[in-house]
């Protein structure tokens, strides 16, 4: 154990991550970047703005948050 108070940075090489997905929600996600683009002065690509998305997503989902807590079966 060190003295530090800082512990040990997580890896934070990124992953690529190819997906598909419908013309529909190509459509909304173009939309929605827009609207960001407007509300904030900064056009940001769609690529930029999924990740973060995903994070909200993933962030305010309460039984995910409940599971990711809970220690695992077995233990």
């Amino acid at each position: 154990m060190t003295g530090l108070r800082l512990a040990k940075l997580p890896d934070r090489t990124p992953v690529k991550l190819a997906v598909s997905i419908s013309p529909d929600l190509h459509s909304a996600l173009s939309e929605y970047a827009a609207l960001y683009a407007e509300t904030y002065g900064r056009e940001e690509p769609v690529a930029e703005l999924v990740p973060a998305m995903l994070s909200a997503f993933l962030d305010s989902d309460r039984e995910f948050a409940k599971r990711r807590r809970a220690p695992p079966a077995g233990s």
